[in-house]
């Protein structure tokens, strides 16, 4: 694959490139630069996820060797999934089972542990570095990456260490490229100051946006990487689940918040823009010809430009991407209907919520 194309592979479908003259230079100088992304077991994934399994198959297609981090003691940590590590390793296990579904399993892109890593002396040598190099109120405000405010920040020790490993996991696992949602930004950026200090290599990063909440409301600010209003995992009514039937994913769609000709903050505009597009290339609209015929997009620009002008109804938006999220999760129902032990009830999680 030429440059230009791995550079646009890289870049495309993203909300923030750190930055793009050091990716190019990446890109140029290795034909193998080592990429990551973390990702906590937490919980059951939903259609929001969608977003960084395109980006880690876009990053092996321009030549990346991709590596992900299943970050069991983080998500500890984190309390998630009431702090049980092996129900944690259980849901590691059907996270990596969503990316082979979608190919980006082990034959593309490598899987790690945090476990594995902190069994290292050295590991623990790299946090330590990380954390004399990066003060107190600076480690509070990269808390954020965590999921909770800073205010909630003494709830235990625990959570200070967060920011310093997720650092110290970039660079232990030799980082080139750091990838996360908007989420991660501040951990990439301390991981960068860390570096500067240091004089250690400093990763690039790449950023993807998050994806709404399908109740609408809240606040999304890519930069600041405040996320009160993202599709979750722990409450099912504000997002779809990654091997949804098709019944639901219809059901959850025709609920969403969509008010006419918005787009910040529209769910299901968000759904087009940052899954629909990147994962099938267009939209088709499946209209009646006494309401204007079929529609099809295949850029961005293009479908932002008739919704604006109040060109596409709500309601035939809605029935064009529950039908779109029905074919692109299609590859996880089958892998989990092949493999019902590393499904949600292997760490047991509960049933979606019923739609009504």
């Amino acid at each position: 694959m030429e440059l230009e194309e791995r550079v646009r592979r890289v870049a495309r479908h993203t909300a923030e490139v750190v930055t793009a003259e050091e990716v190019r230079a990446l890109l140029e100088r290795s034909a193998r630069p080592r990429a990551y992304i973390g990702l906590e077991p937490s919980g059951a994934l939903t259609v929001a996820h969608l977003i960084p399994i395109r980006k880690v198959l876009d990053l092996a297609d321009a030549g990346c060797d991709v590596t992900v981090l299943l970050a069991d003691w983080h998500a500890w940590i984190n309390d998630k999934l009431g702090g049980d590590l092996a129900r944690i390793q259980a849901a590691g296990r059907y996270m990596e089972g969503v990316f082979t579904a979608f190919g980006a399993g082990a034959g593309r892109v490598g899987f790690r542990w945090a476990h594995d890593l902190v069994g290292s002396s050295e590991y623990w040598a790299r946090v330590v570095r990380v954390a004399k190099a990066t003060s107190l109120a600076r480690t509070r405000r990269a808390m954020s990456i965590m999921g909770r405010g800073e205010e909630e920040s003494n709830l235990d020790t625990s959570r200070l260490f967060y920011p310093a490993m997720q650092a110290a996991d970039i660079f232990e696992l030799g980082v080139d490229l750091a990838y996360g949602g908007t989420d991660q930004r501040r951990a990439h950026i301390l991981a960068r100051e860390v570096a500067h200090h240091y004089g250690w290599p400093s990763p690039a990063a790449i950023h993807t946006p998050l994806l709404s909440s399908l109740k609408g409301g809240g606040r999304m600010d890519p930069i600041a990487g405040t996320s009160e209003a993202k599709m979750s995992k722990s409450d099912p009514t504000t997002g779809i689940a990654i091997s949804a039937p098709r019944t639901e994913i219809a059901a959850r769609i025709s609920g969403a918040f969509c008010p006419a000709k918005e787009v910040e903050g529209n769910p299901v505009v968000e759904a087009v823009r940052f899954v629909v597009l990147p994962w099938e290339g267009r939209l088709h609209v499946d209209r009646a010809e006494k309401h204007g015929g079929p529609l099809d997009f295949d850029s961005e620009e293009g479908f932002l430009a008739a919704w604006g002008a109040g060109k596409l109804h709500p309601q035939d938006l809605k029935s064009a991407v529950a039908d779109a999220l029905d074919r692109i999760v299609e590859p996880a129902r089958r892998y989990f209907s092949a493999h019902p032990d590393l499904g949600p009830s292997s760490f047991g999680a509960s049933a979606p919520d019923p739609v009504r």
